[in-house]
C-alpha cells in the first residue's frame, strides 16, 4: 500500500516540477547561445564564463529526473528498514 501512493506522489510531484524546471532552463540555455557563438570584441572573456552556466543548465535537467528517483529509492528503503525493525521485535 505504501509503494503504491509513494510512486503516486513522486510522479505527481515530478510531473508539477517539470514545466517551471524546463522553462527556466530553456530560457537560459537561449540567452547563453549568443554568448557561446560570439566572436566579437570580449568573447574570449565572456565564452568561458558562460560554457559552466550552460553544463549547469544540463545539470539541472538531469535532477529534473534523477531527484524524484532518488527520494522514491531513499522513502521505499526506510519503509523496508521500519518493516524489518518491527518484525525483529
Amino acid at each position: 500500500a505504501h509503494h503504491d501512493s509513494l510512486y503516486t506522489m513522486v510522479i505527481d510531484a515530478a510531473q508539477r516540477r517539470v514545466r517551471p524546471c524546463l522553462m527556466t532552463t530553456g530560457t537560459t540555455m537561449l540567452a547563453l547561445l549568443p554568448i557561446l557563438t560570439s566572436s566579437g570584441r570580449g568573447a574570449e572573456i565572456m565564452i568561458p564564463m558562460a560554457i559552466p552556466a550552460f553544463g549547469g543548465m544540463f545539470a539541472l535537467l538531469f535532477s529534473l529526473l534523477l531527484v524524484p528517483l532518488l527520494y522514491a529509492i531513499w522513502k521505499e528503503m526506510a519503509w523496508k528498514f521500519e518493516m524489518k525493525a518491527e518484525d525483529d521485535v
